[in-house]
């Protein structure tokens, strides 16, 4: 396992047990987003890194029960978390990593990932992954439930040119990964890109 493994597994183990209570009000932003995806009865949904599920409920009622969905998550403690939780009846939670994931080739219809670009080792290979496992044709949301600025201001931080999730950045990042951006929206409230997967 790498450092920046070694890194993500540490900082989530210590927030796992509380990580909801910190975060009380996000599951209405989480809902929203995932309406916005498009998702159909039957579709098949990975939530890639999806801590504590707060995604799963929400995806689960947007694929009905002829759905699947899946939670994958580098840290046990955030799995641990969410089958406390009881999301584990919403989605198959998967320890894994999305560097590599154990899944077939296209075998996905759209993945979910909250907060994740910013914990992503290499994104550009990551987000290859992410297309490896996605139907052509099919999407990528990358959300987070507030915005770029509240987020660097609760992290006693200045959001700088490099970073991933502005639009400049984000829009190369994901067209030499194998996704096209058709969304793109960094409020307050919210941060939510949408991306195609390229046929």
């Amino acid at each position: 396992m790498s450092d920046d493994h070694t890194h993500v597994q540490e900082f989530f183990t210590a927030r796992a047990a509380d990580w909801d209570a910190k975060f009380p009000d996000d599951g209405p932003a989480y809902a929203a987003a995932v309406a916005e995806m498009g998702l159909r009865e039957g579709d098949r949904v990975l939530d890639a890194g999806c801590g504590t599920g707060r995604a799963l409920p929400p995806l689960r009622a947007a694929v009905g029960a002829s759905g699947v969905v899946i939670g994958a998550d580098l840290t046990p403690a955030m799995l641990q978390a969410a089958v406390r939780a009881g999301r584990d009846r919403d989605g198959q939670l998967l320890l894994a990593d999305v560097a590599g994931l154990p899944l077939r080739a296209q075998s996905l219809d759209a993945v979910f990932g909250a907060g994740l670009i910013a914990h992503l080792p290499n994104p550009a290979e990551n987000l290859s992954e992410l297309a490896r496992v996605v139907r052509p044709g099919g999407t990528l949301a990358l959300f987070h439930p507030i915005g770029r600025a509240p987020l660097a201001a609760r992290q006693g931080r200045q959001i700088t040119p490099d970073d991933l999730r502005a639009e400049a950045n984000l829009t190369p990042l994901l067209a030499g990964s194998g996704w096209d951006l058709t969304s793109y929206a960094d409020e307050d409230a919210r941060f939510l890109a949408l991306a195609v997967r390229r046929h």
